[in-house]
């Protein structure tokens, strides 16, 4: 059996990690990888949608995972289908639910799925109108994709028009800022939920949470996430069922009965609110770093999960986690989520890996033998423990066997739910 992952970060080196361990003994490729990947998998120097298509056509594989949201965008599962390959992800249609938050925010409005309140513009002239009537803080999101990095929580209005300059003006995101939604601020307990989905039935991951600010106690600018726990002690039962009943399968629903079957996973940031659970945004894929979390808790074979959502039958697979706690601890380099240098030589990650912490790649490469960053996020120190106290504890002594140039890396992740 041979399976092809796509995209080259710690997710996409989780799930190799995680599909090597099947008892079906797959081959697995990913393209393009990185130098972890390179440790469990055959990399393939594919980038483009056109490179990806003209191998598969080639050397056609049992299985096609998409990690990246922007493949998902440029629905590559529909290229991918329309040549019978077996493929995990959504199409583009049902993907736009997270590369079109004015999409997202329009079909949770009809829907009636709780959310918070917000406004959708094209036009800086309105949007900056719209300002004068606000309560702050306020969030303001560019509508496309931004690799997790396109929302300003701003304090006042100085701050949230220069945001909206920022993505509709200057363009920091490109296109993805063309137009803006700009929404209440939800305050709350906020959580990472992953759901398998075959378009009709969900099965729900216990909760993980992210920690998307670069600095300690969730201060600076917003990254793709500099680590995560799963689960997550203080989420409850009733909570996790209130998600998959008023959010989850009513999105599904939806979609379905729009056109847009939904297979792959379903991945709604949430908002743990007075009101109960609310919607921030919707992903359409497996999240980084919550993916290097979970496939350390992850009990059942991945590959009979991810063939039975494509095949419609999620409903019938037992899909087992462990009763440990997991948790992930992101390595980047100095001035990310910013401009920052690669080439970087890292150190001591021979000291680091064991049975309880696995360090999964994201940013790295091998240049003339070495292994150097290649990218912000770059290395991701994953660890189990009986306790959440425990793992991290084991995390952070791995953390510290680590150096590059200019590493950086939040010391307090999960520190809220000690």
């Amino acid at each position: 059996m041979n399976i092809l992952i796509l995209g080259s970060g710690g997710r996409e080196h989780a799930l190799a990690w995680k599909l090597r361990q099947s008892p079906k003994n797959p081959h697995i490729f990913v393209a393009p990888g990185n130098a972890g990947t390179a440790l469990v998998a055959t990399n393939l120097p594919l980038v483009t949608k056109s490179e990806i298509i003209e191998w598969v056509q080639k050397n056609p594989p049992d299985l096609v995972v998409v990690g990246p949201d922007s493949y998902l965008a440029e629905g590559i599962v529909d290229d991918l289908e329309g040549l019978n390959i077996s493929v995990f992800g959504p199409t583009q249609l049902a993907a736009e639910i997270e590369w079109s938050k004015a999409f997202a925010k329009q079909l949770m409005k009809e829907e009636k799925i709780p959310t918070a309140a917000y406004q959708t513009f094209t036009d800086i002239g309105s949007a900056k109108k719209y300002l004068e009537k606000q309560l702050f803080p306020v969030v303001i999101k560019a509508s496309g994709l931004a690799f997790g990095k396109g929302v300003a929580i701003a304090k006042n209005r100085e701050e949230a028009e220069r945001a909206l300059e920022e993505m509709m003006w200057d363009g920091v995101f490109g296109e993805a800022g063309k137009e803006v939604v700009i929404e209440e601020y939800l305050r709350g307990k906020e959580i990472s939920v992953h759901a398998f989905c075959d378009g009709e039935h969900a099965v729900l991951f216990p909760p993980s949470q992210d920690h998307k600010r670069i600095f300690e106690n969730d201060e600076g600018p917003n990254t793709g996430g500099m680590g995560t726990i799963a689960p997550v002690p203080s989420v409850t039962e009733r909570e996790m069922q209130d998600i998959q009943d008023q959010i989850v399968l009513p999105i599904l629903r939806s979609l379905k009965k729009r056109g847009r079957l939904f297979k792959g996973i379903l991945f709604p940031g949430i908002m743990i609110t007075t009101e109960g659970p609310k919607v921030i945004e919707f992903n359409a894929r497996f999240g980084d770093p919550e993916t290097q979390s979970y496939m350390r808790i992850l009990e059942s074979d991945l590959v009979d999960i991810l063939f039975a959502c494509v095949q419609g039958n999620v409903n019938e697979q037992e899909i087992v986690w462990s009763q440990k706690s997991a948790c992930c601890v992101v390595c980047v380099s100095g001035g990310y989520p910013g401009t920052h240098e690669k080439g970087k030589e890292i150190h001591g990650l021979e000291k680091v890996d064991g049975e309880d912490v696995i360090v999964f790649h994201a940013g790295t490469k091998r240049d003339e033998g070495l292994l150097v960053t290649n990218g912000g996020r770059v290395l991701g120190i994953t660890c189990v423990g009986n306790t959440l106290a425990e793992a991290l504890g084991k995390a952070y002594a791995g953390v510290g066997k680590v150096s590059f140039g200019g590493m950086r890396y939040r010391k307090d992740i999960g520190a809220k739910e000690l």
